[in-house]
């Protein structure tokens, strides 16, 4: 069945690696994408006229262009018009960040837009101005919402990884290859072992991040 060549070496340990590499990329974007995501959620909320076409704009290039040809766009283009040196791993991150960002600010626009308006006209009795409001009001109540579906987000992110491999980077599906390959004559059966072992890493890495998910939206529900 090819899982004999996992034994081979250190093809085990490379696909283990392989995967570290594809955790660090997805969790680094994961990461700025929150971040970014809370704070243009919250610009959206405000209903600015200019804000919200600009966002549309940005959720459109998110949700028509491929994550394939961004990376393309960003690592191949972008270096070569703007003469910069920018690692493929950088590359990915931006792209991935890119397209998280969009993701989570339109959970977070939907997560405002579910919030009560007495929510608000509470606050503004109390003496709070906008920033306030948001800051210790609405904001801890969308992050509470938001966590789960964030998890969410991380697998999807970590999955998608896989396209990195078109720019060079060495993640789990190209030690794969790479292993095949060494072992083609040896081993002509490698390809299944190989990419079956793949798979359980990738439902290894996903699985225990979708039943936090389920967890937390159950525990929250009471």
């Amino acid at each position: 069945m090819g899982f004999d060549v996992l034994l081979k070496g250190n093809n085990m340990m490379r696909l283990l690696e392989g995967v570290g590499v594809a955790l660090k990329i997805s969790l680094i974007s994961v990461v700025i994408s929150i971040v970014l995501g809370v704070v243009i959620g919250v610009l959206l909320a405000l209903k600015r006229p200019v804000i919200t076409a600009v966002f549309r704009a940005y959720l459109e290039i998110v949700r028509i262009m491929p994550q394939m040809v961004l990376l393309f766009i960003v690592y191949f283009g972008t270096t070569k018009a703007l003469g910069l040196n920018l690692s493929a791993e950088a590359a990915s991150i931006i792209v991935f960040s890119f397209w998280g960002t969009a993701e989570m600010a339109d959970l977070v626009r939907g997560a405002l837009a579910g919030i009560p308006v007495i929510q608000y006209e509470g606050s503004v009795s109390l003496g709070m101005n906008t920033f306030q409001t948001y800051r210790y009001v609405i904001v801890p109540q969308i992050i509470r919402r938001m966590i789960p579906l964030s998890i969410n987000l991380i697998t999807r992110m970590i999955k998608t990884t896989s396209l990195v491999m078109m720019i060079g980077i060495v993640e789990v599906l190209k030690v794969g290859q790479q292993i095949i390959e060494a072992n083609r004559k040896s081993s002509p059966d490698a390809a299944f072992g190989v990419f079956a072992t793949v798979f359980l890493l990738y439902f290894l890495a996903c699985w225990p991040i979708s039943m936090l998910s389920k967890y937390l939206e159950k525990k929250w529900e009471n």
